[in-house]
């Protein structure tokens, strides 16, 4: 189970991943883990063995799939990794509730649990805040800057200026799924390149590292 991006016969490795342009597919699974507000869907709609617990739902990062499932043999090891990174993001009190009891910060903080349970290298959020009321979306942004803090890469995909953390220093803009441009924050997120971008004019302000675009 090899993967690897596609590039013409002979020309260098179209994408590298980590360094590398060829992985067995379960051994990058370890290496990123990713939380996207899809994932949370289909996580909150359960499986065929009903709802599933926020342990459970940690637990099936082991495998990749969405919740445990009656095949996969889960170990006491892997639960006390699990409880391990419920802990790390202040989640433990929701081990035992299952994820379509929850608020949706408190399910989103079980997902990153999931997604860090195997200590992986890096951390891609998919537009991680979308349904979520303001102070839910200031928790998680807070559980994702102290997940930066303890060495974790951070890979955002946002459509909203002010969710990029301060922690973040490299940003890529894209416009219909092309990149225009790519750079430092101050380079990127600055009235210029925002009003290009979205094609009004836009100001851009800087406040304890956060940035905030106005129409």
């Amino acid at each position: 189970f090899e993967d690897r991006p596609l590039a013409p016969l002979g020309a260098p490795p179209a994408v590298r991943v980590l360094g590398r342009d060829v992985w067995h597919v379960f051994e990058l699974r370890q290496q990123i883990g990713i939380v996207s507000s899809n994932l949370h869907g289909r996580f909150v709609a359960g499986h065929s063995s009903g709802a599933i617990t926020g342990e459970d739902a940690v637990v099936s990062g082991f495998f990749a799939t969405q919740g445990v499932l009656l095949y996969v043999s889960v170990t006491e090891q892997m639960r006390e990794q699990a409880r391990a990174a419920l802990a790390r993001v202040e989640a433990s009190h929701l081990a035992d509730k299952t994820l379509d009891e929850m608020s949706t910060g408190e399910a989103r903080r079980v997902l990153i649990a999931r997604a860090l349970v195997q200590r992986p290298r890096v951390l891609v959020l998919d537009e991680p805040t979308t349904g979520l009321d303001v102070v839910a979306r200031h928790r998680f942004l807070e559980t994702v800057r102290t997940v930066a803090h303890e060495g974790t890469t951070i890979v955002l995909i946002t459509h909203h200026v002010e969710e990029i953390i301060p922690e973040i220093d490299q940003v890529v803009l894209l416009d219909k799924g092309r990149v225009i441009a790519q750079g430092g924050k101050r380079e990127m997120l600055n009235s210029e390149r925002l009003s290009a971008l979205f094609g009004a004019a836009v100001s851009v302000t800087n406040d304890r590292g956060y940035y905030y675009a106005h129409g």
